[in-house]
C-alpha cells in the first residue's frame, strides 16, 4: 500500500495532465469551429448581398437602354419599351427571391439601404413605363439610383467589415457633350 501511495502523486499528475490536455484541445476545437462558422456565414452573406445587387443592376441596365430609346439617356444600345417589357418582367421576377433571402439574412441597415435602392429603381421603371421624354428628370432619377446603390454597397461593406471600396462612378463622355458628364 505504501508503494501505491508513493506512486499516487505521479498518477494524479498524469490524470491532471491528461485532463488539461483534453480541455486545451477541446477549447482549441471550439475556437476553430466558431472561426470557420463565422467565415462560412460571411461567405453566405456576401453571396446574398451580391446576388441582390446583380439582380437589381439588371433592371437598371435595361432601364438605361429603354431610356436611350426614348431619348433620355446616351446608352449605346437602345431598346424599345416593347422589346424591354418581357426582359424587365423577367428581371423583376428574378430579383424577388434574392430580395427575400436578403430580408431573411441581411442586417437591418443593409436591408434598409436595399429598400431605398429598389425604390429608386422602381421610380425609374415607372418613369419609363409612362414613356416620358425628359432627360433632366431622367438624370435626377439616375443620380438617386446611383446614390442609393453607393449607400447599399457602403452598408454591405460595413456589415462584412470590408475596407471601403470604389463608388462605381466613372466619368464617361456623353455624346455631343464637350463637358464629359458622368454616366
Amino acid at each position: 500500500m505504501s508503494e501505491f501511495l508513493g506512486q499516487l502523486p505521479a498518477l494524479i499528475g498524469v490524470v491532471v495532465g491528461a485532463l488539461g490536455s483534453y480541455v486545451a484541445v477541446m477549447r482549441g476545437e471550439q475556437v476553430r469551429f466558431r472561426r470557420e462558422q463565422a467565415a462560412r456565414w460571411e461567405e453566405r452573406l456576401l453571396t446574398v448581398y451580391a446576388d441582390y445587387a446583380r439582380a437589381l443592376k439588371t433592371s437598371v441596365t435595361l432601364s438605361y437602354r429603354v431610356a436611350a430609346h426614348l431619348g433620355n439617356d446616351p446608352h449605346p444600345h437602345p431598346l424599345t419599351p416593347e422589346e424591354a417589357a418581357p426582359l424587365l418582367a423577367e428581371a423583376t421576377v428574378a430579383r424577388d427571391p434574392s430580395g427575400e433571402t436578403l430580408l431573411l439574412l441581411g442586417s437591418a441597415e443593409v436591408v434598409a439601404k436595399a429598400r431605398t435602392w429598389v425604390v429608386a429603381v422602381m421610380e425609374m421603371e415607372s418613369f419609363l413605363r409612362a414613356r416620358t421624354r425628359d432627360p433632366e428628370v431622367w438624370r435626377a432619377l439616375m443620380e438617386r439610383q446611383r446614390a442609393a446603390r453607393e449607400a447599399y454597397y457602403a452598408a454591405v461593406r460595413g456589415d462584412l467589415a470590408l475596407p471601403p471600396g470604389h463608388g462605381g462612378r466613372w466619368a464617361l463622355p456623353v455624346p455631343g457633350d464637350a463637358a464629359g458628364r458622368q454616366r
